[in-house]
């Protein structure tokens, strides 16, 4: 349900607009030094208003430690980290009570849950909840570096690619303010300095939680590894990747990093793509439940035109903790 992972488990819960969201982890290593200064730069990444193209909604994103944490070392409890929502607008979603926002989990939501969901900002289904794998992420790597002791660390680095369907990220956003709309794009994901041999075939290969993880991000409508998608329309002899040396080092990378669903010493790097953001400044129509009809409105209160933007820290938080999850299961 709210809970991803097997040895290394993250378990969400709150809502956009409720008094706080939070994540609680089990199977963290005691002794891992933590303090708020270390989530301070992937939270400050993940929030808005902080670039061009993002919502003006301004959370303080600060962690708040409730369990498994003593003289600033984790203890193997589970660990519990909580946000509060101090900066909301919940009258913004009162008008809209009614007319279930095309794009949105309003109206399968309020099936699913027999109308007592909290619609106020989406809910339990807002991407304000990735603060949430932020923080979690934060713990992972640590963890990561902690089973992977090594002179290289595990590095995760996520970027932007592509916004709009221009690979200039600024032409991108002010597309979208041009056309009063909000706009996709492609964000890109690479794992560095990982051993031979995580991963486990069929249903826990590295691909498949990593996968099974990403599409938990709000607005993540397709994943690719490696090649991805091209791979269909290469020759096998042109696709295979070339191993070079005992390390596993290969010519290409064509497979991502992964073959047989494990590891291969080569760099696992993929790729998502971002719907553009349901929530947009243009006038729509939908069926409005109390008339019966479709109706025209427009969408108030603030949200991104991008959502690919602040995307790259939350990409790396859930790398992480399937890789720690992974490892954990060795």
């Amino acid at each position: 349900m709210n809970r991803f992972g097997t040895r290394f488990v993250v378990s969400i819960f709150g809502e956009s607009h409720g008094p706080l969201v939070g994540i609680t982890i089990d199977g963290c290593l005691p002794g891992l030094s933590i303090d708020a200064d270390d989530f301070k730069i992937d939270l400050n990444r993940r929030r808005g208003g902080t670039s061009l193209g993002t919502t003006s909604r301004s959370e303080t994103d600060l962690p708040h430690f409730v369990s498994g944490i003593f003289n600033g070392k984790t203890t193997g409890a589970p660990l519990t980290i909580v946000f509060y929502n101090e900066d909301k607008r919940s009258s913004d979603y009162e008008k809209l009570r009614n007319i279930p926002r095309p794009g949105h989990a309003d109206f399968v939501a309020s099936k699913k849950f027999n109308g007592f969901e909290d619609y106020r900002g989406g809910g339990h289904f807002s991407g304000r909840m990735t603060v949430c794998l932020v923080a979690a992420g934060v713990v992972a790597k640590k963890q990561l570096n902690a089973l992977l002791p090594s002179t290289n660390p595990v590095s995760i680095v996520a970027v932007v690619e592509e916004v709009g369907g221009y690979t200039d990220i600024t032409k991108g956003i002010e597309y979208a303010i041009e056309q009063n709309d909000s706009v996709g794009g492609i964000v890109s994901c690479s794992i560095s300095n990982l051993p031979i041999g995580i991963g486990e075939p069929f249903f826990n290969s590295v691909e498949s939680v990593i996968a099974h993880a990403a599409f938990s991000i709000p607005a993540i409508k397709g994943i690719e590894f490696g090649s991805g998608f091209n791979a269909s329309k290469l020759k096998g002899s042109q696709h295979n990747d070339a191993l070079l040396n005992e390390s596993g080092k290969t010519k290409t990378n064509h497979a991502g990093g992964c073959v047989g669903g494990i590891s291969n010493g080569n760099d696992i790097v993929f790729r998502v793509a971002v719907k553009p953001t349901s929530s947009t400044p243009k006038a729509q129509e939908s069926f409005n439940i109390q008339s019966e009809k479709m109706e025209a409105f427009q969408i108030e209160g603030r949200h991104d035109l991008c959502i690919a933007l602040r995307v790259p820290p939350v990409l790396e938080a859930i790398a992480a903790i399937s890789i720690a999850d992974l490892l954990m299961l060795k």
